[in-house]
């Protein structure tokens, strides 16, 4: 993830312990290890605090009260006992701490995941399109995608601009609820999910999904519900971290969720209507995926959008996503039920392009002589609104398969 956000460390890997109504000093000195002041990695975080305002750290479950600032040193007190690990992020709700959409790390963390074919980077703390839209020009290209992390009252307030402009959105309860409500995080998270999946974006939820197994092998029933509800409301993707980088049982947690989350899915699959029902192209995917013998769906899409509906449906049926580039072939596995396949040459304008596609599929053993397919290429803008096609192949009549007839401006537009 880029780091966008308010974070503190202890340097040298040293822990701070704490009991309530104890007196430590922050500092944006970094030249500090921890063990007497605990360096912040804001260099101006002590201009913009004051004495009475209160800091919250480790997704909120520590919290602090400024006595006084001293230079570079801001001298607070613990409301609770805890301990301060390293590159724990801080939290100061009452104040805007003014940061540049695009800092020089930033820009240093793109450059490394552009050279290093990294496909996706997450932005902290997003509260508008522009903030994207900043990302996206020094990323310079169509890879890596971008995903928009939603912490803040920002955030929420500009959420269908944000959905409109990412490709990923991620739900980070711990800011969330430090820098909002702690009672309405799940409203706040159903909401956010809800207005994503309208825009065909895949959510990832994450912070304490199962927070007791970082020192127990087993989850509690409301983690286990919170997981269950997570997955039925549309999140697409969870996301463990203390769990499995801290954690006494990290193997067990993934096999954990996933376990949960299988469950979840099947009951959605096998009860829930389509969660968006705006979603003209959701609601036909899953009206033909139940009405027809069909066994895969094939997605043609230049950017991935197309995709992110069809998954968005919740159906049973694998959802093979073409594309001719590769980067963008393999970021389209991170939409959940999808796979992301890289066909070299595809081209977006020829008439026969859903059967080359499928013949060159059958060729790979991706699809094979029992299969019933569904072909989907999905279009966008307002002038060309319905131009989307839905088309049936039984591959083993795939030889004899009739052309399409192109429409006017190509078999497959833009989506």
């Amino acid at each position: 993830m880029l780091y966008q956000g308010r974070s503190l460390c202890c340097g040298g890997g040293e822990r701070v312990r704490f009991e309530a109504g104890d007196s430590l000093v922050l500092t944006t000195d970094l030249s500090h290890d921890g063990s007497i002041k605990v360096p912040v990695n804001f260099d101006g975080l002590h201009q913009q605090l004051f004495a009475g305002i209160n800091l919250f750290a480790d997704d909120g479950t520590l919290s602090f009260t400024v006595e006084r600032i001293e230079g570079r040193d801001i001298h607070v007190r613990a409301n609770s006992g805890g301990t301060l690990k390293s590159r724990k992020g801080i939290n100061v709700p009452e104040v805007s701490l003014g940061r540049d959409l695009v800092t020089d790390h930033d820009r240093t963390m793109i450059a490394f995941a552009r050279d290093n074919g990294v496909d996706y980077v997450g932005i902290s703390f997003v509260e508008s399109a522009t903030h994207i839209d900043a990302i996206r020009e020094i990323i310079g290209g169509a890879s890596p995608r971008v995903v928009a992390k939603v912490e803040n009252q920002g955030g929420l307030d500009h959420l269908d601009e944000i959905a409109a402009a990412t490709d990923v959105i991620m739900i980070d309860r711990g800011d969330l609820s430090v820098e909002t409500q702690i009672d309405k995080v799940s409203v706040f998270q159903k909401r956010i999910i809800n207005v994503a999946r309208g825009y065909g974006k895949p959510v990832i939820v994450a912070t304490e999904l199962l927070h007791t197994m970082i020192d127990n092998p087993f989850p509690t029933k409301a983690e286990i519900s919170d997981i269950t509800n997570a997955v039925i409301d549309g999140a697409g993707l969870l996301m463990l971290s203390g769990e499995t980088a801290v954690g006494k049982y990290p193997v067990e947690a993934v096999a954990r969720l996933r376990g949960i989350a299988e469950v979840a899915k099947a009951h959605v699959a096998a009860s829930a209507p389509v969660p968006s029902p705006s979603s003209e192209i959701a609601n036909a995917v899953k009206a033909l995926s139940l009405s027809l013998p069909v066994t895969k769906i094939v997605v043609l899409s230049r950017s991935g959008y197309a995709a992110a509906l069809v998954a968005s449906a919740s159906i049973a049926q694998p959802i093979i996503a073409v594309h001719p580039e590769s980067s963008i072939a393999r970021s389209l596995n991170f939409v959940p039920g999808v796979r992301g396949v890289h066909i070299s040459g595809l081209t977006w304008q020829g008439a026969d392009t859903p059967v080359e596609v499928l013949r060159n599929l059958r060729q790979r053993d991706i699809v094979n002589t029992e299969d019933v397919v569904l072909v989907v290429g999905v279009n966008t803008g307002d002038e060309r609104a319905y131009l989307n096609i839905f088309q049936t192949f039984r591959i083993s009549a795939l030889d004899q398969a009739p052309v399409a007839k192109p429409f006017q401006d190509g078999w497959l537009a833009t989506a």
